[in-house]
């Protein structure tokens, strides 16, 4: 699956990129129709500890899917997103085959 990872407020490492393409990967497992996702890492400036925004749009035919999670780590964030948007593929799936 193609993912673009933009990264706002600051330079996103290679390590955090990969992780995020691995994460994403995973969801091919719930619905094979996956077209492409979108990954927005943000930098929030507050003094929160937990100032790490992870937004991810997963496109697939006909549907748009968007979670968003913050969290200490974008780690944290990615995979926290992850487990949501494997429910929500999940759902969506036996949507389809519940009108097919």
């Amino acid at each position: 699956m193609k993912v673009n990872v933009q990264a706002v407020n600051f330079n996103v490492d290679k390590k955090l990129v990969n992780f995020v393409q691995e994460r994403l990967d995973k969801l091919e497992k719930y619905f094979d129709k996956v077209i492409s996702s979108e990954v927005y890492l943000k930098l929030e400036n507050t003094s929160d500890k937990e100032n790490k925004t992870v937004e991810v749009k997963v496109h697939v035919p006909g549907e748009e899917f968007l979670v968003k999670k913050t969290c200490k780590t974008f780690e944290e964030a990615v995979d926290l997103s992850e487990e949501s948007l494997e429910r929500i593929l999940v759902k969506y799936k036996e949507k389809i085959r519940a009108h097919a």
